[in-house]
């Protein structure tokens, strides 16, 4: 068995307006589930699914501690505009990295850091 990531957790301070967020830019679809503040996330029929819930400490200010996740899209282009449309903030423009494709990295509307990559015909 392969040892693939196979769930991921986003955590907010005010999850309406994540969902909202992650809604707007990527299509993803939310369900209620579980305990107050924890909605399940269907990134897509094949893709893996996650959770978004209640941030439950305060951030501290010591830096990222946890994993990056990279999203792959389409349109870099215009998936940077839509995040920033969305509310969310490009903390590094795309770049082409050679023989991969082109990445930017963004913070939502809750102080998460993501990247999302624009993969090189053929690669992925």
């Amino acid at each position: 068995m392969p040892n693939n990531i196979v769930h991921f957790a986003i955590n907010a301070d005010d999850c309406e307006r994540a969902i909202d967020f992650y809604k707007t830019v990527f299509g993803w679809t939310f369900e209620a589930w579980g305990p107050p503040d924890f909605w399940r996330i269907f990134t897509s029929p094949d893709g893996i699914h996650g959770a978004l819930q209640k941030r439950r400490e305060l951030v501290s200010g010591s830096g990222m501690t946890g994993y990056e996740c990279s999203i792959g899209v389409e349109d870099i282009k215009s998936t940077v505009a839509d995040i920033e449309k969305a509310g969310g903030t490009i903390v590094f423009p795309p770049f082409l990295i050679e023989h991969v494709g082109t990445v930017a990295q963004f913070e939502d509307t809750e102080g998460n850091r993501a990247s999302v990559i624009q993969y090189l015909e053929g690669v992925s």
